[in-house]
């Protein structure tokens, strides 16, 4: 590894096994200041696999730090990859600047390259963190607050669909919840699939102490003549009194759906509730369908905000694993700090198209004159399509060396489908 890993005296990298979970959780809870609660703890399932649970021990054999990953194939342009995904990162207050970050995220590098996973993927706490270690932000997300009874343009079809609204259940619900988000983001780069048992269960979860005074967790689905489910929504209403009488915010926390008319339907259905004054959405990708099915946008506010980051741990099975958007044939001088093997001289050269009219990628060391010089960093932003890599040269994070490389690269690289991960991990 390109990046210093010692650790102070009397401290050492160890994995976590089932009999120090609590511990584990204990450091991330100080880390990021959730207060223990063990009604809380008994019901939600710890989800970090404990093959993939690791920590720093320190002196006298308390844990100063704590990370893992989950098993994840990531959705890339035209395909998908083996990818960890980077979790539950947590120093101790008292034991920060001393290196600790700096071995975990080594660690988890050597290990994830070990398994033959040549990505890896996180969502940043904190945004000025991550990119120091290669992670480049590849993809954005936008959240609204809507007023209720937001105008939405028509779509053929959606009033033959029917809702139905049920308490969440895990046991009940886990399945449908879980084929119907797969299903939706079939296509879209960065949706990731919640890949183990109890992530599945997670997101159904819903103890007292997380709903801030709303309601228990409601499913909304959407449901075809047939009766076959087509979209879904888990949402939660709170109740508020004013003396303008009620207005009652909805909070959706996930939103789904198979095609137009259902998209059209469930959201028809989330903007008129009784009693309701504003809907606040999920995540949604850039090129939402309802961002383009709303009349005005404008009192949504739409947010802004960063989504998936994203590491190339193995650069040339990275880059061979996704589709690209017209033919390319380039040299790129790619730094990488963290991984010595990635830096150096590599030329993209494609292949003929594919049936869907996108091309595969030959990655090769090369001697050649570089065209493009650019950081691992930003490869991995301009990833998954949803950064341009000519914006990146107008932003001087890519150096340009031979004219009009920097465009022809993004051309290749861009994708129709903007990235998106729907949940945080």
């Amino acid at each position: 590894m390109g990046t210093m890993t010692t650790l102070p005296d009397g401290y050492r990298t160890i994995e976590i096994g089932e009999d120090r979970q609590e511990e584990f959780q204990a450091v991330d809870r100080l880390a990021f200041a959730w207060p223990p609660d063990p009604d809380v703890d008994a019901e939600v399932p710890f989800t970090v696999p404990f093959d993939r649970a690791m920590a720093v021990e320190g002196p006298g054999g308390r844990l100063a730090a704590v990370h893992g990953s989950y098993p994840f194939t990531l959705p890339v342009p035209g395909g998908v990859v083996p990818c960890a995904g980077l979790t539950w990162v947590g120093v101790r207050p008292d034991e920060r600047r001393r290196g600790l970050l700096t071995s975990m995220i080594a660690t988890h590098v050597e290990r994830s390259l070990a398994r033959r996973e040549p990505v890896s993927a996180l969502f940043a706490a904190e945004q000025g963190i991550y990119g120091r270690f290669g992670y480049g932000c590849a993809a954005d997300a936008v959240r609204l607050t809507l007023p209720r009874r937001a105008a939405l343009r028509p779509v053929p079809g959606s009033d033959a669909l029917t809702v139905e609204l049920a308490t969440a259940d895990a046991d009940l619900h886990e399945d449908l919840v879980d084929r119907l988000h797969v299903a939706a983001g079939a296509g879209r780069p960065g949706w990731v699939a919640r890949t183990t048992p109890a992530l599945r269960r997670r997101i159904l979860v819903d103890p007292p102490q997380w709903r801030a005074g709303g309601e228990p967790m409601q499913l909304a689905t959407v449901r075809g003549s047939g009766g076959g489910p087509r979209a879904f929504a888990l949402l939660r209403r709170t109740s508020r009194w004013t003396e303008a009488g009620p207005e009652f915010p909805v909070d959706v926390l996930a939103a789904v759906a198979l095609d137009a008319p259902a998209t059209h339907r469930l959201w028809s259905f989330l903007l008129d509730l009784d009693l309701t004054s504003t809907v606040s959405t999920p995540k949604l990708a850039l090129d939402d369908p309802l961002l383009s099915l709303l009349v005005d946008q404008r009192p949504g506010r739409p947010r802004l905000e960063d989504n998936l980051w994203v590491r190339l741990l193995d650069l040339p099975a990275a880059l061979a694993g996704r589709r690209y958007l017209s033919p390319l044939d380039t040299v790129l001088e790619v730094t990488d700090a963290l991984v010595p093997a990635n830096a150096g001289r590599w030329r993209l050269r494609s292949h003929s198209p594919d049936d869907q009219g996108t091309w595969a990628l030959a990655v090769e060391r090369t001697d050649q004159d570089a065209q493009l010089r650019v950081d691992v960093r930003e490869l991995g932003a301009a990833y998954l399509g949803g950064r341009s890599l000519a914006g990146l040269v107008t932003a001087g994070l890519v150096e340009e060396r031979t004219p009009g490389a920097g465009a022809r690269a993004a051309a290749a690289f861009g994708w129709p489908v903007a990235p998106l991960c729907s949940w945080t991990f």
